[in-house]
């Protein structure tokens, strides 16, 4: 007699290392659409292809000029509310990080 158990078979487990190449090249793949979407990357052939020879001499590869964002990273001072250790708080100027991205033509 069958047990209710038998009609089933034990696989063994899966290496996860696939499941995480599949992931982080999804993400690659993202990021890289995203940045064509917001204009962070402009691609334009400024040359066109030339098919080679049938003598397999000559030819020309195409040429782009390809524009990306400019980011300038700075610092600027500004004051803001640092707690003492006694029971008042005082302003200080400090310097934080700015970041500026102008976006390709």
């Amino acid at each position: 007699m069958n047990t209710p158990n038998e009609h089933y078979k034990e696989y063994p487990a899966r290496n996860n290392g696939a499941r995480v190449g599949i992931i982080v090249a999804v993400i690659a793949i993202l990021a890289i659409i995203a940045a064509f979407a917001f204009g962070l990357i402009d691609i334009n052939q400024t040359k066109e292809m030339k098919a080679p020879d049938v003598s397999v001499s000559g030819g020309q590869a195409p040429a782009f000029d390809v524009d990306t964002a400019k980011v300038d990273v700075g610092t600027k001072s500004t004051d803001i509310t640092v707690p003492k250790v006694d029971v008042g708080t005082t302003k200080e100027e400090i310097k934080v990080p700015t970041v500026d991205v102008k976006k390709a033509n």
